[in-house]
């Protein structure tokens, strides 16, 4: 497994591509807000070649916003505003290089920023690396709508004490819509129902 930076391990995106089979027979595409240079961008978009989904991707490509209160933690002090930067040219290096049969969709901006009419009208998947609480969030609130019923979301860095306000956000999004989770490595997993 060929990793294109260290933000994600093998084991994850293991774990990212079971749950992505698993929405196959689930109407809708699938999205993926903060994509960096593409490491699990390449793998889904592979995966999705033997089905008929488009990947939506969604990076501000300034890098990572200022934190909230609810981010703030002595361990995660080298994540600041522009840090984890990658350019739009890069991601579209990096799959190209990847030999995909479609390249996917992709959408510069502030996750606050972006509106219905730049997502799928279903979704059947969603991977979240915001890393921040209102990068989790934001995205949340934009898609949930649009989500099919079962469809699958997985959200990253939970547990991540360097980034805790994605724990956070995961814990108040399923709290307030009375969804179970489950967690392996960093990776929060839930449904809609």
């Amino acid at each position: 497994m060929n990793l294109l930076s260290e933000q994600v391990t093998e084991n994850e995106i293991k774990i990212i591509l079971r749950e992505l089979n698993k929405a196959h027979a689930i109407l809708g595409d699938v999205v993926e807000f903060g994509c960096y240079v593409g490491t699990t961008s390449v793998f889904i978009a592979k995966e999705i070649e033997k089905t008929e989904k488009t990947l939506w991707l969604y990076d501000s490509f300034e890098g990572l916003p200022e934190k909230s209160k609810q981010d703030e933690n002595s361990l995660g002090e080298v994540f600041k505003k522009g840090e984890l930067y990658s350019s739009k040219k890069q991601l579209i290096n990096n799959l190209k290089k990847a030999n995909l049969k479609t390249m996917p969709k992709i959408t510069k901006g502030w996750f606050c920023d972006l509106t219905k009419e730049q997502i799928p009208e279903k979704i059947s998947f969603a991977f979240l690396d915001g890393d921040y609480y209102d990068s989790i969030l934001d995205p949340l609130k934009l898609i949930w709508d649009n989500l099919s019923s079962g469809a699958i979301i997985v959200v990253d860095d939970y547990g991540n004490q360097a980034l805790p306000g994605a724990e956070k956000a995961v814990r108040q999004w399923c709290n307030n819509k009375g969804l179970k989770y489950k967690v392996e490595d960093s990776l929060a997993i839930f449904c809609k129902k």
